[in-house]
């Protein structure tokens, strides 16, 4: 329920018999929470997956950073009262006593929660990159002609503030001492630790005689595109650039786009709604090499190729080679459910590690996704402070393509067969991904995707039929 009080709004929840009233849009996105799912004391956003405490309004979920403001609420003579500033009215989140830094969503949520926590003590930030925390997601799936400042994770507030917090830019580790508990870097210098969080993130494939472009505008009205790799980054810059760009060929090394993760039948209708666009695919596919004049793209070149920085990715830990820490084959740091590796005071998060997947009955794997690294910065800080506090968390993927949204929650690796409810032909459809006899991913187009779903003990194939009232599947 949303109500207005001189032209702000805010939302009024009542859960057996009582009521709270905290802010109506989500500070990620800022979608409408009126359109949001409750149950208990959680509130999720429809978009994206956040959850809120209603009584609080806490951020218990990501990918969304910040809480939601929260009023006072009476009630006198059947008449429901909130209590506000009209300042907090207008704002669509609340930062509760944290400091905002960190220059990966990891590490952000790691900072943001032991400030949350009560810890006062110091906090240092190393990193090789020179920019402060920003949404890369932003680059590709809503616009890519905003300004700079639009994508800033945590806007200016995370330079404020005076809890002892240190970055260091530019400061790249180069190997770790566990036993005397020090880092070294590139320039020489060290830093001794107390406890240790790394999230390093990925490095990626570099090219050779390749140069890269400075901006977007280089990716002028008329030009010729080919864009390697049907992922996620690939289709949205296509889809993006379909009716700016002279002409665009995709490039993908697997026969459908998504395959590895929403799988053929959702790949295949996201490749048809590209080609109704005029963009072609060159599938089964793989690029050997790229070529430039003098380590640079020449402006007076017909094409330009496109290659997502995902393409080509790997565990950025080549600086831990050596030591006793545990990594698989990739290379990615191995950790448990309380993010800890093996080494005493030795933490890891976000894509640099392997963890223990719940939906894939435990098993050790990668997920690279920033409201995943979140979840692991935020428990990595809770067993940082002795809170013993397990990973729960439930992936939650999303797309946009000509205003159309697919959204897919869970994680499919390995399934074995899929159950689709709707028509994949006229683009409205739920697909379930069933991996041995349980049911757990599930991915939409234009229809709700059931977030809830996967927090819930899986179904079983015949169980799910019935429900969906469907006689076969195959």
């Amino acid at each position: 329920m949303r109500h207005e009080a001189e032209n702000n709004k805010w939302a009024k929840l009542e859960e057996k018999r009582e009521f709270s009233a905290l802010g109506s849009r989500c500070p990620h996105y800022g979608a409408p929470l009126s359109k949001g799912v409750l149950k208990g004391e959680r509130l999720r956003c429809p978009w994206h997956g956040a959850c809120f405490n209603i009584k609080t309004g806490d951020i218990e979920e990501y990918p969304a950073l910040d809480c939601l403001p929260c009023f006072k609420v009476t009630v006198k003579d059947g008449k429901v009262f909130v209590t506000a500033k009209k300042k907090v009215l207008t704002s669509p989140a609340l930062v509760k006593h944290k400091q905002h830094l960190g220059l990966g969503v990891a590490a952000l949520a790691c900072a943001e929660t032991l400030r949350q926590e009560g810890f006062t003590g110091r906090i240092i930030m190393a990193t090789k990159e020179k920019h402060v925390p920003y949404d890369k997601s932003k680059l590709s799936k809503v616009r890519l002609h905003r300004q700079a400042e639009w994508i800033d994770v945590a806007g200016h507030r995370w330079t404020r503030g005076t809890c002892l917090i240190f970055a260091s830019f530019l400061l790249q580790a180069v190997s770790v001492d566990f036993q005397k508990q020090k880092v070294h870097f590139m320039d020489g210098s060290s830093q001794k630790y107390n406890q240790l969080l790394i999230a390093t993130v990925v490095g990626r494939t570099r090219w050779v005689n390749t140069g890269m472009w400075r901006s977007s505008r280089e990716l002028a009205t008329g030009r010729n595109l080919v864009i390697v790799g049907a992922s996620f980054v690939g289709m949205e810059v296509a889809a993006f650039l379909s009716d700016k760009a002279g002409a665009i060929s995709v490039v993908e090394k697997r026969e459908f786009p998504f395959q590895n993760t929403l799988g053929p039948q959702v790949g295949g209708v996201a490749m048809k709604m590209l080609q109704n666009k005029g963009v072609k695919f060159y599938m089964k596919t793989e690029l050997c090499e790229l070529k430039g004049k003098d380590g640079k793209v020449s402006h007076s070149f017909a094409a330009f190729v496109l290659v997502p920085l995902p393409a080509g990715v790997f565990p950025n830990s080549a600086f831990l080679k050596g030591t006793s820490i545990a990594r698989d084959d990739s290379g990615a740091i191995l950790v448990n459910l309380c993010m800890q590796t093996n080494i005493p005071n030795v933490f890891a998060a976000g894509d640099v590690v392997s963890f223990p997947v719940a939906l894939l009955n435990g098993d050790q794997s990668s997920i690279h996704h920033q409201q995943v690294a979140e979840a692991h910065g935020h428990i990595a800080a809770l067993n940082m402070l002795k809170k013993e506090k397990e990973l729960h968390t439930v992936p939650f993927f999303w797309t946009m393509m000509f205003g159309k949204s697919i959204r897919y929650t869970g994680c499919g690796k390995g399934y074995t067969d899929t159950v689709v409810k709707g028509s994949l032909e006229e683009q409205k459809f739920l697909v379930f991904y069933i991996r041995w006899v349980n049911l757990w991913p599930v991915c939409a187009l234009t229809q709700q995707c059931p977030g809830n779903r996967a927090r819930s003990p899986p179904l079983r194939p015949a169980e799910l039929l019935q429900r969906l009232h469907i006689t076969s599947h195959g």
